[in-house]
């Protein structure tokens, strides 16, 4: 039996007792019932509503897997997110550092190969400026070797 019935079931049995309805306490008794009825007709909405909601959200999740399984697996193959794992490959390798040691001072000082790529820095000793350049001979040999 469902709430519905049930409440339904209790009007039944305040109708069959023929309650004095001057007295306050049937009065009351009527009331609660009448209460209990709404309340029960409130929750089977609710339930039939909520029935309907997930209908809808299994239809929208079974849309939106669609859409993802063609939209992720054709730019997969790009490169755009299976190659993450070689980013923190690359994260995991030490860094190179190289000793630079000034003309002008004769300071020396330690400059990793990202400070290399910016072409010149200024020596923290004397404010020089120093230029680096780079030998092309690594790439000379794999040129000759293919």
């Amino acid at each position: 039996m469902n709430i519905s019935e049930k409440a339904a079931y209790l009007k039944g049995l305040s109708d069959g007792m023929k309650l004095d309805e001057t007295k306050n306490e049937s009065k009351l008794l009527k009331g609660i019932i009448d209460l209990l009825a709404d309340i029960a007709h409130e929750i089977e909405d609710i339930n039939e509503n909520e029935l309907d909601l997930a209908e809808e959200i299994d239809q929208i999740s079974e849309d939106l897997a669609i859409i993802e399984e063609e939209f992720y697996d054709d730019e997969c193959c790009d490169g755009c997110c299976c190659d993450d794992d070689d980013d923190e490959e690359d994260d995991d390798e030490e860094p190179v550092f190289y000793e630079v040691t000034c003309p002008s001072c004769g300071k020396t000082i330690t400059v990793d190969e990202d400070v290399l790529l910016y072409d010149s820095i200024e020596c923290p000793g004397c404010g020089e400026k120093l230029e680096f350049e780079f030998d092309d001979e690594e790439e000379d040999e794999d040129d000759e070797e293919e």
